[in-house]
């Protein structure tokens, strides 16, 4: 995290707290980074699509010129259109596509100002196709959108009143401020366009994100702190070049690390030697480090029930790096299809589970009751999928019962910054630093199986911690 984004956080968490004071955030730019553009000459041979338009609006620049463009393009393709198929549209939107996009510092905000108390709004000149999947995701109840005209269900193509643009986004916001009794000169915006002025001198705290040249100038001159996000870029040909190699080393290391146990003739060494080199040439190669605290918890108490959260598909290689042998896992059924992962998971003997039915899924944990007893450590993500967002999501009691049985800890293993490394959807690494942290084991033998809901939130509650308060790393 940037000493920018510390000083901010800090000022947020001891300053003053409550639904009076709130935290609004524009959309396009400071949310989420944009998306790059089309050349001239496939603009101007090929008709544009909806999603185009809808993705291109996010990155629609600063000027009224290319707004009012935007406005253009909208009333094109959304003109006649059923207003719930756009809704439909925009959740696809998201979970293809705009959810890489999203800005990690962006969200470690969001949830500062939420534990704060405040009241957290999301603003755009966009329309709420655009914007409303990524507000849900982010847990941001608010949303303040440019309104479509809709007849009978169906889209007109054209605003209903005025648009959120400049002065038209700052009314709305103030409007929406004295219907909720809320205390702008005590609260906080962030924007990243000089069309946001409006908007960020409304408040008591502006904060430009990311600003342009203009925005930089105002900043400097009304004395503003600014904040500087990193760019969520897609993969360039040397990461598809890059990541090639990582998963060539792990194949190659697979094999190194069976043949150079194969003499012992004991399958879980041969097991363990797989996990260590497949998972350390896949980092090294790929160009990701591993930055780890917490280490000794890694080790002992041993066998243990360690949980990961989930928003990376480079979790299951960072996992056996980390934990360094003696550990195996649960995965979904599904991944027993993948050509690369399904038969190097079986040879480490996970357990897959078929999420499509209860009483399978139970009868297939019941012998991981087993292999804990019989010393070997468990690796799960009790989410039970891989998050759009860094937030993490509700947790599954089967891990905490397994260990419950088995008679062996918990030990939360938290993740930072896979997804910015290898997005969701992606099997497309970027170089960059993991941060892990791996914390106090948790003893669950005095937990009631009939009654850890609160438990269970409890330990949940530790990953959103860790994650908002980063503990030092393992000198």
């Amino acid at each position: 995290m940037s000493d920018e984004l510390d000083g901010t956080i800090a000022e947020i968490r001891s300053g003053p707290q409550g639904a009076q004071v709130a935290a609004i955030f524009d959309f396009g730019g400071t949310v989420v980074d944009g998306f790059p553009r089309q050349g001239p000459f496939r603009r101007l041979f090929r008709r544009r699509s909806t999603e185009e338009v809808l993705l291109r609006g996010i990155s629609n620049g600063t000027t009224d010129g290319e707004y009012g463009r935007l406005l253009n393009q909208l009333t094109e393709v959304l003109a006649g259109k059923p207003e719930a198929d756009l809704d439909a549209l925009g959740e696809r939107l998201f979970r293809r596509t705009v959810y890489g996009h999203l800005h990690f510092e962006a969200w470690q905000l969001i949830r500062t100002h939420q534990a704060a108390g405040h009241t957290v709004v999301l603003v755009s000149s966009l329309t709420r196709f655009q914007v409303a999947p990524a507000a849900a995701e982010l847990g941001i109840e608010h949303v303040l959108t440019t309104p479509m005209a809709v007849q009978d269900g169906i889209l007109t193509g054209h605003p209903d009143g005025k648009t959120l643009w400049r002065n038209g986004k700052a009314e709305s916001v103030r409007e929406f401020a004295i219907d909720h009794d809320l205390d702008l000169a005590r609260s906080y915006a962030y924007a990243d366009s000089t069309a946001d002025l409006p908007l960020l001198s409304l408040v008591g705290h502006p904060v430009p994100v990311n600003p342009d040249d203009q925005l930089t100038a105002v900043a400097a001159e009304r004395d503003w702190p600014t904040l500087h996000f990193s760019p969520r870029q897609g993969a360039r040909p040397v990461d598809y070049a890059r990541t090639t190699a990582g998963f060539a080393g792990l194949l190659g290391g697979a094999f190194y690390g069976v043949a150079a146990k194969w003499p012992t003739r004991d399958h879980r060494q041969m097991a363990d030697g797989l996990l260590e080199h497949a998972a350390g040439n896949t980092l090294s190669l790929s160009g990701v480090r591993l930055r780890v605290t917490g280490t000794a918890n890694a080790r002992a108490p041993r066998p243990a029930v360690f949980l990961f959260n989930h928003q990376s598909q480079f979790d299951i290689i960072i996992v056996p790096e980390v934990l360094r042998g003696g550990v195996t896992g649960i995965g979904k059924k599904e991944l027993t299809r993948n050509p690369i992962f399904g038969p190097l998971m079986r040879f480490v003997g996970v357990t897959f589970i078929d999420r499509s039915s209860t009483d399978k899924a139970k009868a297939a944990l019941a012998p991981v009751v087993d292999t804990l007893r019989g010393g070997l450590s468990i690796a799960v993500a009790p989410e039970g999928t891989r998050s759009y967002t860094p937030e993490v999501g509700p947790f599954k009691k089967g891990a905490f019962h397994i260990a419950i049985q088995a008679g062996v800890p918990i030990i939360p293993i938290v993740i930072r910054n896979a997804g910015e490394i290898c997005w969701r959807n992606s099997m497309v690494a970027r170089p960059g630093t993991v941060d892990v942290a791996i914390l106090d084991p948790i003893d669950v033998s005095a937990w009631d199986p009939n009654d850890m809901d609160d438990k269970v939130a409890a330990v949940r509650q530790l990953y959103l911690d860790t994650l908002l308060n980063w503990p030092k790393p393992d000198a």
